[in-house]
């Protein structure tokens, strides 16, 4: 744990220290543009650099802060941040796919960048400001005589992708000179910066993604997912209280401009002449000169744009004063006006003369805000209205291009909350979890194969997971259940094999006991064992009998072959040992045999538990001597009817009969054997059997060799 701590601070302050690096050379690089007015920034440089090292969060990081560094000198800057941003993602994206180590590549890289670059911060000026921003752009649009709009923005989208290419040639280059000069262990650790476990190679990232997508809610998406809804409502929360502080303010001060207007409007104009200027208009003494203060009252109160003096009467709105509107359009004195619907809840008032609050309208293609503000006479009495229109309209497009300044500014923060978010997720969890998951896989998958489930084991321990978290000691304690389930498998196959060793030693002991009985049979249950391994292997080597001989069937059947005459011990010492020729009833007495075993056999499997393997050495004990015609005893069975094992036995417990001496008997020579045996064979013998014995000769003379020293040499050798 100390080992990992240490380890996780010096790769932090690697870490740390290269994007403030690659941060530093973004920044000076970026001011020196600047201030020299160059066509190109270069303020790529660092991102690169700490993109194509250390991978996505850390170049993010480093094109994030430097945008909102640069703000300091250049205003406009925190609005190309997510240009720089997208250029990180791009480089990390790049070094995983495809790398910088052939030139094709930096082409491909140096083409694409460049117009993912230009384009956008053209989009952005023209989206923004309503045109392009650098001198070098305007002079040659201006040297072009590019006034069509459509004409201007394309050419400046031409422009500034040619410059932007000619912007990442020289920032690839120098970053990539940069990167070779760094020492190779310090680029090593910066790849292995972000991982809290052993870093996984691009194809096991693939797996792991592969697998993660099989599940139906990945932790990695739903952690992405949930970041990316909660960077949309911070931004769009931070957007909403800002327009909303900006219209409220705004509104109000629109507000106070308008009732100041309409006050003063009010205060100019004579309450006893209202009815003579309604009557004789401008040709009453006194008119235009008060026409001509309102004039400039409205002049002086910015955002006013339409300042007019109204009487309500029963028969309708009777004009005074009116200044016109943006358009020019006015009315002359004494016009009567319908009154307007949005007026209509307030005519009451009006014609009694009444406060009026501030009226907003909603009218097509135009928002304003209308104040009211009452001409009384010297009775006190409202004989007209001065009114003063701010328009609103403005604010909803500023409004628009507000949103997109605020999106433009939190975009670079937006990414980078993402980026870490996903970053942390895998770092401390996707990763280690579907790590773990894999490995467990594979430990399940090896079942009870040892090499297998040490391997795994190895494999588990090597990931090397230091989290620091519950995710750490899950991974320890898996670590622990692992290794110690693989010793108990370990200790439990030792206790298995030391069973099978001493349930083989006494099948040997059992099988010895009736063989030293047969003073005629020397080695038979080693030689026949042997027949047994040789036959049943070659069964399987020619794919006869598939779905019968699997590897149970061929342990159980050698380890069993040599009980298959345990049925002997009940037949007499004198007819078992007889020198001569035996009697019908002597034979008879010889053929029980195969019964006995055969019962002694099933009374073992029913006795000792778990000795399933002894059912194949009942088959061979009470059927090997079946013919393949159905001639054969105890049951005179037929072919297939007859048990694999049994059939197996036959030729096996014939042919060493046939190789070895006897007391009635001299041995017979292997070419004589073996002929009896192909005679035999679809009469006495499975045919199949016979001839994969034929074909291992080799094998069948190595046996011969071993056990049948007296057989001379001329026997063993043809």
């Amino acid at each position: 744990m100390k080992a990992n701590t240490y380890r996780n601070k010096k790769y932090n302050l690697l870490g740390v220290g290269t994007i403030s690096f690659g941060i530093a050379v973004n920044v000076i690089i970026s001011y020196v543009s600047y201030k020299l007015d160059l066509p190109i920034f270069l303020d790529t440089i660092g991102t690169i650099i700490v993109a194509a090292m250390g991978g996505l969060f850390p170049g993010i990081v480093t094109a994030v802060v430097t945008n909102l560094i640069c703000t300091a000198f250049n205003d406009i800057a925190v609005y190309f941040g997510f240009v720089n941003t997208l250029v990180a993602i791009y480089v990390a994206w790049f070094v995983r796919k495809r790398s910088f180590r052939k030139i094709q590549n930096i082409i491909l890289f140096i083409l694409v960048s460049g117009n993912i670059s230009g384009g956008i911060s053209v989009l952005i000026q023209w989206g923004l400001f309503g045109g392009p921003q650098q001198d070098y752009t305007l002079r040659i649009l201006s040297a072009i005589g590019a006034e069509d709009e459509f004409y201007r923005f394309f050419m400046s989208l031409v422009i500034n992708i040619c410059m932007d290419i000619i912007d990442k040639s020289i920032s690839i280059a120098a970053a990539l000179a940069v990167i070779h000069f760094i020492p190779s262990k310090a680029r090593d650790i910066m790849q292995e910066m972000g991982w809290r476990q052993r870093p996984l190679s691009p194809e096991e990232i693939r797996e792991m993604d592969e697998h993660a997508g099989k599940t139906h809610h990945s932790v990695k998406r739903r952690m992405t997912l949930m970041l990316l809804a909660i960077s949309v409502a911070l931004v769009a929360i931070i957007s909403e209280l800002g327009i909303r502080l900006y219209f409220d303010n705004t509104k109000q001060e629109r507000m106070r401009v308008a009732t100041t207007a309409a006050d003063f409007a009010a205060s100019v104009v004579n309450p006893d002449m209202i009815d003579s200027y309604i009557e004789y208009g401008k040709n009453m003494s006194g008119y235009k000169e008060t026409e001509e203060i309102l004039r400039k009252i409205r002049e002086n109160a910015n955002g006013v744009d339409y300042l007019f003096v109204l009487q309500y009467r029963e028969d309708g709105c009777y004009t005074v004063f009116d200044l016109g509107d943006e358009n020019g359009n006015t009315n002359p004195p004494g016009s009567v006006l319908q009154v307007e619907a949005s007026m209509a809840p307030y005519l009451s008032q009006l014609l009694a003369g009444e406060e009026i609050e501030p009226i907003e309208t909603d009218a097509i293609n135009k928002w304003t805000l209308v104040t009211y503000s009452p001409v009384r006479d010297r009775f006190g009495k409202t004989v007209a209205y001065a009114g003063a229109v701010v328009s609103l309209s403005y604010m909803a497009d500023y409004m628009g291009n507000f949103i997109l300044r605020v999106l433009l500014s939190m975009s670079g923060l937006f990414v980078l909350i993402l980026a870490y978010g996903m970053w942390y997720t895998g770092a401390f969890t996707t990763y280690p979890i579907n790590s773990m998951a894999l490995s467990v896989e594979d430990f399940i998958g090896a079942g009870t194969d040892q090499k297998r489930l040490d391997a795994a084991v190895r494999k588990l321990r090597a990931l090397d997971i230091h989290t620091g978290d519950e995710t750490e000691k899950l991974y320890k304690a898996i670590c622990d259940m692992a290794l110690n389930q693989t010793e108990q498998f370990r200790s439990l196959r030792r206790f298995s094999e030391n069973t099978v060793k001493m349930q083989d030693g006494l099948i040997i002991t059992m099988a010895d006991l009736v063989e030293n009985r047969d003073s005629d049979t020397g080695a038979h249950v080693q030689k026949t064992a042997a027949y047994v391994k040789i036959i049943v292997e070659g069964l399987k080597k020619k794919g006869y009998y598939a779905e019968k001989i699997t590897p149970k069937f061929i342990s159980d059947v050698v380890r069993s072959a040599p009980l298959h005459d345990i049925g002997k011990i009940n037949i007499p010492d004198n007819v078992l040992n007889k020198p001569g020729k035996l009697t019908p009833e002597e034979y008879e007495i010889i053929k029980t045999h195969t019964t006995a075993g055969k019962e002694i056999m099933e009374k073992a499997i029913s006795t000792v538990e778990g000795a399933n393997y002894l059912k194949e050495a009942r088959n061979m004990a009470a059927y090997h001597h079946e013919r393949w015609d159905g001639t054969g005893y105890p049951e005179g069975l037929h072919g297939e009817v007859i048990p694999l094992s049994a059939r197996i036995m036959a030729v096996a417990d014939v042919f060493d009969a046939l190789t070895s001496p006897r007391v009635y008997k001299p041995p017979f020579t292997l070419q004589e054997s073996l002929a009896m045996l192909q005679d035999g064979a679809g009469t006495q013998f499975d045919p199949k059997c016979v001839e994969v014995f034929m074909d291992a000769l080799p094998e069948v003379k190595v046996v011969l060799r071993k056990y049948n020293e007296n057989v001379n040499m001329e026997v063993a050798d043809e």
